[in-house]
């Protein structure tokens, strides 16, 4: 099993920071405002400067940059990156504990967790959910999967990177799969939302002129991500208050719109199929969250 160090105490332990792009240098000065000592390395030279004057110690070597802290957390642009920086410093790293903030696919998590696992480094993945100027404060949302004993052992150093840190379990492809999930909806949600400006400027609308209104939208959302949670989890599509069928007939009023203003319609075209095949299947007096159905079952 991997072990790692543990002659620090977690409130002050240093912390090394492979990656200097804008994330790794809010990573960095996130650990040094909760006044770990903290040292960061960087492929390129020429990236660091403020940390440096903030405090932190520039390594020469990635692996002198490693064995300066127990804690290693590398953030770089993807996983090769990350692969071609850590294969050298499997030695280096052995007993210490290594986590990884790079995104990619569940699949290459649990790849490179066997790969710290072969060599005795304990491994946790994460993901970064806020863009950099969050990093640090109360509301900064992380997720972590891995090793649960050093999730338990660094969670206040990890917490110095986001208040809302979240362990989500031992499978190290999982913080990547909340990830993609939550950002699944993200970019599902702003796609429309620039889809639904357009449709409103087509007419002479101006996108600022309706942007008042959808906190009305947006307010309604919490409660239907639980509702349509807990039917997809029970596999039951109770339609009482608002039906598919019904629902479907308000996506094709909206397409046969957006159609006539030569507007693109391959998201709302993709959004009536799903549909239409899930009331093919009997759910036109389900709620939307049966079309899970039919997503789940691919095209």
């Amino acid at each position: 099993m991997p072990t790692e160090n543990t002659a620090t105490t977690a409130s002050a332990a240093p912390v090394t920071v492979i990656g200097l792009g804008a994330m790794g240098q809010a990573l960095a000065g996130a650990l040094l405002d909760a006044g770990h000592p903290t040292t960061v390395w960087n492929r390129t030279p020429g990236k660091g400067d403020d940390l440096v004057a903030r405090g932190a110690v520039r390594a020469a070597t990635a692996e002198e940059a490693v064995r300066a802290g127990e804690l290693t957390v590398v953030c770089v642009v993807d996983y090769d990156a990350a692969h071609a920086i850590l294969e050298p410093l499997a030695d280096a790293l052995q007993g210490r504990v290594l986590v990884n903030l790079t995104s990619d696919t569940p699949e290459r998590c649990r790849e490179t967790a066997a790969w710290a696992a072969e060599r005795s480094i304990a491994y946790l993945d994460g993901a970064v959910m806020v863009p950099t100027p969050v990093i640090g404060t109360p509301d900064a949302l992380l997720f972590h999967s891995g090793s649960q004993q050093a999730f338990e052992r660094h969670e206040s150093t990890l917490k110095a990177l986001g208040g809302n840190t979240v362990f989500v379990g031992t499978d190290p492809g999982l913080a990547a799969l909340y990830d993609l999930s939550l950002l699944d909806f993200f970019y599902g949600s702003i796609s429309g939302l620039v889809h639904a400006y357009a449709l409103a400027k087509a007419d002479g609308v101006k996108a600022a002129d309706i942007t008042p209104f959808l906190g009305a939208i947006v307010h309604i959302l919490p409660p239907i991500a639980e509702s349509f949670a807990a039917n997809i989890d029970a596999d039951s599509y109770p339609g009482v208050q608002a039906n598919l069928g019904m629902m479907a007939a308000g996506v094709e009023h909206i397409l046969h719109a957006a159609r006539h203003r030569g507007l693109d319609v391959s998201h709302l075209e993709s959004i009536k199929a799903v549909a239409d095949r899930t009331i093919a299947k009997g759910h036109a007096a389900d709620d939307w969250a049966s079309t899970y159905r039919t997503v789940a079952e691919g095209a």
